[in-house]
């Protein structure tokens, strides 16, 4: 690398861009949650309508990330992050501007297709700037932001619905964008993969299969899991996918390298990805809810109160990347997984109908705590169980899996509430709750037994052939 390039590409402008630009990706899963009565109060539209301003944009989010992550090692990962940011920030706009709520659903998906390119690419011009005996902090710090999103979406979309509109949820990410493309293009350090060609028949059958798996996910509490639409979603999507992996196993130059999953590293951390997501995702969407509905907090006062939990990754996960460096990422990460799992199981027993928020509040910081420590090691893990070459890979692989994770989560826990419980009355929301939280909680604990299946050691004798992953999937500092 050049000076010059070495100096674009420093790594403190580095995390600051590629963070914010992961926040605003992931900030937008669940920041529309909280702003539905007042989309719907302004723009109209049925519960169908509503449903589809969450789930387009996680549709296109889902199906593309992999696709995304190929554009940016064929074409230059900083170009395809520019322009990714570019779609991303123009999308925003075009949804706070939107004038009925197809319009809005529309430019949901289009937002979706720019986050897809822009985020697994994070990681990877983040690997490239950071000096590797730093990236633990860094990956913490990047953590840190990307989970405090995640969990503050009801928050942030609470927060500016009710003091000030509904679209400020999108314009929000207007200013953000449009200050960091120039940076981008100025600070970020260009970089590429294996130079491999496009593989088009495994992106189609990819793409395919997530988006009929998603699709029927998303749609399965809202129009029955007997649904024509969502069966053939869910089977064809599983087809799909099922001969995208016998494809992937076959092709020269596969778009997500099967062999890639021979690595214990590779393979612990995605499963222990999925399943942290959907008990997360699945837990935060019911007790945003439970907060507002059941014990009478505005949107902002239940953010407020779910701080303890959703704001302890920014003081809690860069440390969490100092032990990670320190010690190894695998114990971090399952230490973090059992103590989310401990949270939540925790909640379940003392949510009541009039719980105080005292008697929440240890499940709170517990569940905080632990989430901080899964995001940092969980990132480092990702990108160093594979070669540099194929980082975008990994981390547009691992991307999809959280969002289908996510998705997931949110299906199921809706569905397991539904059959326990309903709005009625606080007490039977809170009867659907407790049992949808508890198998969130057993969820998580999968996830801290997949997080286990991680080696630990550097296999230094072991000579690799060409095209296998790299050996050093995860180190503990000496």
């Amino acid at each position: 690398m050049s000076q010059q390039t070495a100096r674009r590409g420093g790594a403190a402008w580095a995390l600051v861009i590629t963070s914010v630009a992961g926040f605003m990706a992931a900030l937008d899963n669940l920041v529309v949650t909280t702003a539905l009565p007042s989309i719907r109060e302004d723009l109209g539209g049925g519960l169908h309508d509503l449903e589809w301003t969450v789930s387009a944009y996680t549709l296109t989010f889902a199906v593309l990330l992999m696709f995304g992550a190929a554009l940016g090692d064929r074409f230059g990962r900083r170009r395809l992050f520019i322009a990714g940011l570019t779609v991303f920030t123009g999308a925003s706009a075009a949804a706070a501007m939107a004038p009925g709520i197809d319009s809005l659903i529309a430019a949901r998906a289009v937002q979706g297709v720019g986050a897809a390119v822009m985020m697994p690419l994070t990681l990877t011009l983040l690997t490239a700037a950071v000096p590797a005996a730093k990236r633990g902090m860094a990956y913490g710090i990047w953590g840190a932001v990307n989970g405090l999103a995640v969990a503050s979406g009801p928050l942030v979309g609470g927060t500016l619905t009710e003091h000030i509109s509904w679209q400020w949820i999108f314009w929000l990410n207007v200013p953000l964008g449009l200050a960091l493309l120039p940076l981008a293009r100025l600070r970020l350090a260009e970089s590429h993969g294996t130079g491999a060609p496009l593989d088009i028949p495994g992106t189609l059958l990819a793409s395919g299969g997530l988006f009929g798996i998603v699709y029927g996910l998303v749609r399965g509490p809202a129009d029955g899991w007997t649904g024509s639409l969502v069966l053939t979603g869910l089977f064809a999507g599983s087809a799909l996918l099922a001969g995208f992996i016998l494809y992937s196993t076959r092709a020269k130059n596969p778009m997500l390298p099967m062999r890639l999953f021979r690595s214990r590293a590779f393979a612990g951390i995605n499963a222990a990805s999925l399943l942290m997501f959907l008990g997360m995702f699945g837990s935060i969407f019911l007790l945003s809810q439970y907060m507002q509905g059941v014990l009478g907090y505005s949107p902002t006062e239940a953010g407020l109160r779910m701080l303890p939990w959703t704001g302890m990754p920014m003081l809690v996960a860069p440390i969490a990347g100092i032990l990670a460096d320190r010690v190894g990422g695998r114990p971090v990460v399952a230490t973090g997984l059992f103590l989310q799992a401990l949270g939540l199981g925790y909640m379940a027993v003392v949510a009541t109908a009039d719980a105080s928020y005292g008697s929440q509040l240890p499940a709170l910081i517990v569940s905080g705590i632990g989430m901080a420590l899964y995001f940092a090691p969980a990132s480092h893990l990702v990108m160093s169980s594979v070669r540099p070459s194929e980082q975008g890979i990994a981390s547009g692989a691992n991307n999809a899996l959280r969002e289908v994770g996510g998705a997931l989560g949110i299906a199921v826990m809706a569905s397991i509430f539904a059959a326990q419980g309903g709005y009625e009355t606080g007490q039977t929301f809170v009867d659907g709750m407790r049992p949808a939280l508890v198998t969130g909680s057993a969820v998580v604990a999968l996830a801290g037994i997949a997080a286990l299946l991680i080696p630990t050691r550097r296999r230094t004798e072991r000579q690799t052939r060409p095209g296998e992953p790299a050996p050093v999937l995860e180190t503990a500092a000496h």
